[in-house]
């Protein structure tokens, strides 16, 4: 979709009351996907991409992107529905549902918004398309944040998001889906409020035709069902070496089963700037709002002004060759190279 034809989307959806624009791009294929475009196009500051989790939308960055694009000096934040999910088309090849290829379509979402380099929030899969960025164009990163993923992913908590990823019952309303949320996250999110379990809710399941139906498509489970987690996913060390120029802060949830504290403090001596910070009462992945909100504000603000980045800055991103990525169902990929609302996982 060109630029007229994105113009002319906005038009149709207008500005939400919430603070954003629905834009609408072509990825290379054609296929449509969505993004939420919020703040002033034109500001400043190094703009926001950020990128959920597999089964995940642009709305669990809601409260982050008004934070970021409301504060006193507005920032631009682009939140992206991938291919199969929120409002983007889905793929009739779920083979498609694939890392390389989110890779390339947050690439070209970019450059339909006029976006060159930013800095990165990543959840879940988020964080490992965004090591692939950091593979294969550097320079489109300034810093990155990653929320509760690492280079390690523990079996475990991939055996849990395969266990409910398109097997979710349907809720007759969202007071049921809350109910269904917590049957079976209890043990993922124990310090979650009332108002934290309508937003995972809400993230789960969207309105369509007087229905409560998953936000993303469910052949996303033909990906996972690949999945061979009787023994551990290749680990992504060299992938997260890439990002060694760039300042990164890790959050992880205290009840975590996807980012063990092991991988975390591995990733602190790796990295020659790494930030982490512990989100109390939550596991895979913290929801973006109140403190753990309040965290990256202050780190991509500290980015900005110079002062988390003098230890990373003196690693200058070097594009090398394409980086080696074991495929495992879709959900870790071999990053292609080309120019150009769910459960939390």
């Amino acid at each position: 979709m060109q630029e007229d034809n994105v113009a002319a989307a906005d038009m149709a959806n207008g500005r939400d009351d919430a603070g954003y624009r629905s834009r609408f791009v072509s990825a290379a294929d054609g296929l449509v996907l969505h993004l939420r475009d919020y703040g002033p196009v034109d500001s400043a500051l190094t703009p926001v991409v950020c990128l959920p989790g597999i089964a995940r939308t642009a709305y669990d960055f809601h409260d982050l992107a008004r934070a970021l694009s409301g504060a006193e000096t507005p920032r631009r934040v682009l939140a992206l529905d991938y291919r199969g999910r929120g409002l983007s088309q889905h793929d009739r090849n779920w083979r498609n549902y694939d890392i390389g290829i989110e890779m390339d379509d947050c690439l070209a979402a970019m450059t339909a918004m006029g976006v060159h380099q930013a800095n990165f929030v990543g959840t879940s899969r988020g964080g490992l398309v965004t090591m692939a960025i950091a593979a294969a164009r550097p320079t489109a990163i300034r810093a990155a944040v990653f929320n509760d993923i690492g280079p390690v992913i523990e079996p475990k908590g991939l055996m849990r998001i395969r266990g409910y990823v398109g097997k979710l019952p349907v809720p007759r309303d969202f007071t049921q889906a809350v109910e269904i949320m917590q049957t079976i996250s209890d043990k993922q999110f124990p310090g979650l409020d009332d108002e934290g379990w309508m937003k995972l809710a809400r993230g789960t399941w969207q309105e369509k035709d007087g229905k409560l139906v998953p936000v993303y498509d469910p052949a996303l489970l033909k990906g996972l069902a690949g999945l061979d987690l009787e023994k551990p996913l290749p680990p992504l060390w060299t992938l997260f070496a890439a990002l060694s120029h760039a300042p990164l802060l890790v959050l992880r949830g205290a009840h975590s089963d996807i980012l063990s504290n092991e991988t975390l403090r591995e990733m602190e001596k790796r990295h020659p700037a790494c930030e982490t910070h512990s989100v109390p009462g939550q596991g895979h992945a913290p929801l973006l709002d109140g403190e753990a909100a309040a965290r990256i504000v202050d780190f991509i603000a500290a980015v900005e002004r110079g002062g988390a980045q003098s230890e990373a800055e003196e690693t200058k991103p070097v594009p090398g060759p394409e980086p080696s990525m074991p495929r495992a169902g879709g959900f870790v990929a071999r990053p292609v190279l080309e120019e150009d609302n769910t459960i939390q996982s």
